[in-house]
């Protein structure tokens, strides 16, 4: 519920245990690119409704604030009228909830300290006030790891054939010959005398052989793991998808546990943030709420494959 001021070397202990030095998955441009791509998935799952006045770069803004921050505080302000703004929170009541709003802004001189319930109210997205920037963070980790393996993959997977030659002669005549295979010559002829070795009359040249490259865990593997990276984020956060693992038929239970899996999460975001809106709309006169944009898909789905082949 708070963020505590943390010097540089308390900072390397605590992201020690975590994000160890020798591993570079969260400080670097795929990892970026996937809590960036993770996020605007992310905001597809919750459909709210404002006030008209918070619209278009200002709606951006509040959507970032509640899945990066976990809440805001609602106040009216001289200037601004009935506004937001992404706030710490400080005090404690009989039920250990936070008592004071405090909002600083360069745009706004001095800070406010706003008593809540009195001056403000909070409008959060999750009971314990903690955002969901956490599920967009652990999966963009993975995403961003096996996106650097599949790169690799996709190197080697452009397999050679890899010759040792015994001396310059021979590899000239391989360097030769792979030339005119790879220029679609239908036969290739070799001058006999290169296939011996004329001091140790060995062969002069040796194929080397990276055997059961199949065995190997390569991109068909990392890429099926990567949908199934998704997969799971999708339905962790609530938007619906058909089960990775083939199936013949689905029960009715299993639909509805589908439907359940893929909800839970989100479907506790919208209660909380709505149960915070009636208090905001009591103080203010609003008419703030949330709803999900899949729930009427994820029960029409859920019903029409509950006896179907997927």
């Amino acid at each position: 519920m708070r963020y505590w001021p943390l010097n540089y070397e308390q900072i390397n202990v605590a992201a020690g245990f975590t994000h160890p030095s020798s591993v570079k998955s969260y400080n670097n441009k795929t990892f970026a690119f996937w809590e960036r791509a993770l996020f605007q998935r992310a905001l597809s799952v919750i459909d709210f409704t404002l006030p008209d006045t918070w619209t278009g770069s200002i709606k951006d803004l509040f959507e970032y604030c509640m899945f990066s921050r976990g809440y805001v505080a609602v106040f009216e302000h001289d200037d601004y009228g009935i506004t937001f703004q992404p706030c710490g929170l400080s005090g404690f009541d009989w039920y250990y909830r936070p008592t004071n709003a405090l909002i600083s802004n360069p745009a706004l001189n001095p800070s406010l300290d706003l008593k809540i319930g009195e001056e403000c109210q909070i409008l959060k997205l999750t009971p314990d006030f903690m955002p969901v920037w956490d599920v967009i963070e652990y999966t963009a980790e993975k995403l961003s790891t096996l996106d650097n393996a599949i790169n690799m993959s996709l190197i080697n997977n452009k397999y050679a054939f890899m010759l040792a030659a015994k001396n310059k002669a021979a590899a000239e005549a391989l360097k030769k010959m792979l030339d005119k295979i790879n220029a679609g010559e239908p036969a290739v002829i070799v001058d006999q005398r290169v296939q011996d070795d004329p001091n140790s009359k060995t062969e002069p040249w040796q194929l080397i052989d990276r055997g059961r490259l199949k065995d190997s865990y390569l991109t068909t593997d990392q890429l099926a793991d990567f949908r199934t990276l998704l997969h799971n984020f999708d339905t962790e956060i609530g938007i619906p998808t058909l089960p990775i693992e083939k199936k013949e038929r689905m029960i009715d239970a299993e639909a509805t546990s589908l439907e359940t899996d893929a909800t839970s999460r989100s479907k506790v975001w919208v209660e909380t943030f709505n149960e915070s809106a009636k208090e905001v709309n009591a103080m203010f006169g609003t008419s703030i709420s949330a709803k999900l944009n899949y729930e009427e898909e994820v029960e029409e789905d859920g019903n029409a494959q509950s006896d179907r082949d997927i």
